[in-house]
């Protein structure tokens, strides 16, 4: 009965959400549904291409939209909730020594067990809890991504929130975005500039692997 109990909750996705519900001009690109992603596959458990995230995240999400979009800019998300399933796929491709077709797009710098050592990729993901996004700006003048000094996953120190290295303009672009996120009770990580979880998440020790799928949050209800 536990471990029966353990995987029902593990696998319930009724207290999710699709994100695009609460933010209608909300942009996604869920790059781990493509294969452009840091691994070169689409990942296990991303079954449609939408941002999934608890419901208390998503109520949270609308108001920064709505004060992104009152200084001109959209959101623009790339991941949200992870199924453990996902992590896994991370895993058991890092132990894989000779696959590093990707390395120039997305770690140049680092040896690829490096990106567990570092903290880039998680054996453990806080994506998993279900209250943390991954996402950029999006200028609703041109269309087009804000300039943030380098792009989502890419895995060095130029990604690091705090890195000067950057342009002035670049580094106040980031600034935009992690302030507003603060402002509304997401916290950051100190080496990826895209990267928040809700502080007071609802499900701080759960890991859940239900698929990334309208279809199957619908099953749920």
């Amino acid at each position: 009965m536990a471990v029966d109990y353990e995987r029902k909750t593990i696998m319930d996705s009724s207290g999710f959400v699709l994100l695009a519900d609460y933010v209608p001009g909300i942009v996604q690109e869920i790059r781990y549904y493509s294969t452009y992603n840091f691994i070169g596959d689409r990942i296990d458990g991303y079954e449609q291409p939408v941002a999934i995230i608890s419901r208390e995240a998503a109520r949270v999400l609308k108001t920064v939209s709505n004060e992104l979009n009152v200084q001109g800019y959209r959101m623009k998300v790339f991941d949200c909730y992870r199924p453990a399933s996902a992590v896994k796929h991370f895993v058991m491709w890092g132990i894989e020594d000779t696959d590093v077709r990707m390395k120039e797009y997305f770690y140049p710098e680092l040896v690829k067990q490096e990106l567990f050592s570092k903290g880039y990729v998680a054996s453990k993901s806080s994506h998993s809890r279900g209250s943390t996004i991954d996402l950029t700006l999006l200028d609703m003048k041109t269309g087009k991504e804000v300039d943030m000094g380098s792009p989502f996953d890419m895995f060095s120190e130029v990604s690091h929130p705090d890195y000067k290295g950057i342009t002035e303009e670049q580094y106040s672009n980031r600034m935009i975005l992690r302030d507003v996120m603060l402002r509304n009770g997401f916290e950051p990580i100190d080496c990826e500039w895209w990267h928040f979880t809700l502080g007071n998440e609802p499900y701080p020790d759960t890991y859940f692997d239900f698929p990334v799928s309208a279809e199957y949050l619908m099953r749920g209800r």
